[in-house]
């Protein structure tokens, strides 16, 4: 009896300890499973400073420079209406068309408004020449040959300057008879006669 009881207790003894074994290397690798977790992170989590560019400093703008910046901003709007103002009168004082180009002078003899129609074919102009549709040129009933007379589009403001080769037209309220290119350029082919000014140019 009382060895068999010895031989329990120290059984019982033996599979205590052989638990609390199991039981501290379980705990022991769970930990080092840790360690170790938190080591592979740390390691493998780049840092932000590492390979980044580091971006020059600026060098530090002198004032005068700042405020010649600055007024070169200010300038380059002013210059670029300006040069479109220029253009613009440059675009108003050239000559409408090629017709009176170099041979007439800017001097008006004589004015007056009237309406002018356009024809595009037709025979040989009352000058001898024949007719032209893409010519700039017109007829009138009384002018001399070969007369300059600049012709506004009292709808639009449009001119041309046009020179008189043909007689015509035969048909009251209308003192001027254009060629197609000519009331082309005055923007009046869709309406077929217009409202004109028309102004007799001297210096021929």
């Amino acid at each position: 009896m009382g060895g068999s009881g010895r031989h329990r207790r120290v059984h019982r003894f033996t599979h205590l300890r052989t638990r609390l074994l199991a039981v501290a290397g379980l705990a022991a690798a769970l930990l080092a499973a840790a360690v170790a977790t938190l080591i592979g992170s740390g390691r493998s989590a780049p840092r932000a400073d590492v390979g980044a560019a580091v971006a020059p400093a600026a060098p530090p703008i002198a004032p005068e420079q700042a405020n010649r910046a600055s007024r070169a901003q200010r300038r380059g709007p002013l210059r670029a209406r300006s040069a479109r103002r220029r253009t613009a009168k440059k675009r108003a004082r050239r000559p409408a068309l090629e017709a009176g180009r170099g041979q007439a002078g800017t001097e008006v003899v004589a004015q007056g408004t009237c309406e002018a129609s356009f024809y595009g074919t037709g025979p040989a102009t009352a000058s001898g020449a024949p007719f032209d549709p893409q010519a700039l040129t017109a007829a009138h009933r009384t002018l001399p040959m070969g007369s300059l007379v600049r012709v506004i589009n009292l709808g639009n403001a449009r001119s041309v300057v046009v020179r008189i080769n043909d007689r015509g037209p035969f048909v009251p309220g209308r003192c001027l008879d254009l060629s197609t290119a000519a009331m082309r350029a005055v923007g009046g082919v869709l309406s077929g006669v217009i409202p004109v000014r028309y102004e007799v140019l001297g210096g021929i």
